[in-house]
């Protein structure tokens, strides 16, 4: 049996979908190129969480821009939810045919808000000294900290950046990197 014969004519891979196909497979922000690679992604499993998918996963797709990745991140990370392709298309002003060739690899999940498996995050960034405080492990104290170091030195970067401006032990971290972005 010859290499590739067990595949039928209509997914059997030629020397140069193999190469993609590794591409695909060794790293993860290679930014698909064509419709063809789009299936090859696809039959390995590749799916992006329109929910969650993040600035990098959006530039992935082709004809994505990083404007469009980032207003569709500001749009998900502000509690909007994407139930469908022509909910993509109505954000970014394109027809749904534009976007169609993306559909094998665009996975649209639900996540309810009020589950308590999918934890609220709140922007650290802009939340109020009460909003903090609903966060587990963060008491007023650290609440109140949390907001004067914001004012003082400005707006935290990421969740590093947080840990350090506070002296906060790792611990910590590992408990609100669940509830907290920036």
């Amino acid at each position: 049996m010859a290499l590739f014969d067990w595949l039928s004519p209509t997914t059997r891979l030629y020397p140069n979908q193999q190469s993609i196909r590794m591409r695909i497979q060794n790293d993860p922000y290679y930014r698909l190129q064509s419709a063809q690679e789009i299936a090859i992604a696809a039959a390995l499993g590749v799916k992006i969480d329109v929910n969650q998918a993040s600035v990098d996963d959006w530039l992935r797709l082709p004809g994505v821009s990083i404007h469009q990745a980032r207003l569709l991140v500001e749009l998900t990370n502000s509690g909007v939810q994407f139930y469908c392709l022509e909910d993509i298309a109505a954000v970014l002003s394109v027809s749904v045919g534009r976007l169609r060739p993306l559909e094998p690899i665009l996975d649209f999940c639900y996540y309810d808000p009020e589950s308590l498996l999918m934890p609220q995050q709140i922007n650290a960034n802009a939340a109020s000294v009460e909003q903090l405080t609903k966060v587990p492990a963060i008491d007023l104290f650290l609440a109140r900290a949390i907001a004067q170091n914001r004012l003082e030195h400005g707006l935290y970067r990421n969740l590093a950046d947080f840990q350090r401006r506070l002296d906060l032990n790792s611990q910590l971290v590992s408990e609100l990197m669940y509830y907290l972005r920036f």
